[in-house]
């Protein structure tokens, strides 16, 4: 995880929710296998875009509140944050390309 930093139930209000520009969690677990093929393609993503938006990663086995809260079910989930809000939500794993287009708004 170069690029990507890990939260927790306890940092995600200020990691997340206080961030100061958009702010994409990846909810994901280690058994998870679309998790493990989307996590290098956020990396990526993450250095040729961290300028303009944070990606960061959740562990839904140890941090199962925020999870629940957000009405996450299937994993991966990307919830994008803005100013506190979730403005974008895409749920299963995605080629490179086909994020880009749904995280377009953020990354352009």
């Amino acid at each position: 995880m170069g690029n990507i930093q890990a939260v927790t139930d306890a940092d995600f209000p200020t990691a997340v929710l206080g961030a100061d520009k958009p702010v994409l969690v990846d909810f994901w677990a280690e058994w998870c296998g679309p998790c493990r093929q989307v996590s290098p393609i956020l990396e990526e993503i993450a250095a040729e875009y961290g300028d303009k938006i944070t990606i960061v990663k959740m562990n839904v086995d140890e941090n199962p509140q925020t999870p629940a809260s957000y009405r996450v079910t299937s994993i991966p989930t990307l919830n994008v944050y803005q100013n506190g809000e979730i403005v974008q939500t895409i749920v299963g794993a995605k080629p490179k390309s086909m994020l880009l287009k749904e995280l377009d708004a953020f990354v352009s």
